[in-house]
């Protein structure tokens, strides 16, 4: 219990700290604005940037594993970026005390999203009206996203061809499958097209990705290990190193991503095309 209660107070202390280097930037943003670019018909200011720093929750309907994102450029001087690096570092160590507390003590989860929400007045004032609110643990430890020097360009494009493909057994297929409703006819069929094949297959799950914004920078300088340009995604908006105090060149995407897929369909593709347990999201490899 002790243990616990410690765990607790220190994730208080750091959440407490990201906060404070949140409204420290904000602060330094408000005596020395920089200029900035965001995406859609929106104005670059100061209530939207307090907006995109201190946005830590869970809208009504939100799916739990998505998150929101604020899409922008900021031209940033040597003071500016050093507020940013005093926010990452802080939500490091909230990360790091985070999935310390999910290895030792899940139980503390629930307490953790009613307690932190309520620490800080600013954060209460949000809340007004709103009851309870929900905790959106992610979207209090994503770092802002630095570009690694100085940008010639920017090219911003929507990425909606990403997924995640996860190994599967036929043995774990089929425990999954069990713990369904076994008496629809649809999971036998299943049940039966998955005993048709041997146990040693491999099979693959596949969970498709939300759509991301993907930033290419290009450097005006190689950087020390020879790269022109590197891409990046961007859920923050990407803090320039800028001397004169511009933003580089940038293309203007839809504010929205397409509805449908982008680019053409690997020929090399190892996964055949229809999923071969369509309630598990599996496929088998061609």
């Amino acid at each position: 219990m002790e243990r616990q209660y410690h765990l607790l107070a220190r994730l208080e202390h750091d959440f407490d700290h990201v906060i404070e280097t949140c409204e420290a930037l904000i602060g330094h943003v408000e005596h020395a604005p920089p200029k900035g670019w965001v995406l859609g018909d929106i104005p670059f200011d100061i209530a939207w940037l307090r907006h995109a720093l201190l946005d830590f929750w869970y809208q009504d309907g939100q799916d739990g594993r998505a998150t929101r994102n604020y899409i922008g450029l900021i031209a940033a001087d040597a003071a500016l970026l050093a507020h940013v690096a005093n926010i990452n570092r802080a939500k490091q160590t909230f990360a790091a005390t985070l999935a310390e507390i999910r290895q030792d003590t899940p139980s503390l989860l629930p307490e953790i999203k009613a307690v932190l929400p309520f620490r800080h007045p600013t954060l209460h004032d949000h809340l007004r009206g709103q009851g309870l609110a929900r905790l959106h643990l992610k979207q209090c430890w994503r770092h802002l996203p630095v570009a690694d020097a100085p940008l010639s360009r920017v090219r911003l494009a929507w990425y909606t061809s990403g997924r995640s493909i996860k190994r599967l057994s036929v043995r774990d297929a089929e425990r999954r499958l069990m713990e369904m409703d076994t008496d629809s006819p649809h999971i036998r069929i299943q049940l039966r097209h998955l005993a048709g094949i041997p146990d040693s297959e491999p099979l693959a799950q596949v969970q498709t990705q939300a759509p991301v914004m993907r930033a290419n920078l290009f450097f005006h300088e190689a950087l020390s290990d020879g790269r022109l340009r590197r891409a990046m995604n961007l859920p923050l908006p990407l803090f320039i190193p800028s001397k004169d105090g511009r933003l580089p060149s940038h293309n203007t995407p839809k504010a929205t991503p397409p509805d449908k897929r982008t680019r053409a369909k690997r020929a090399d593709t190892k996964l055949e095309e229809t999923p071969f347990l369509p309630s598990l999201r599996v496929y088998r490899y061609r």
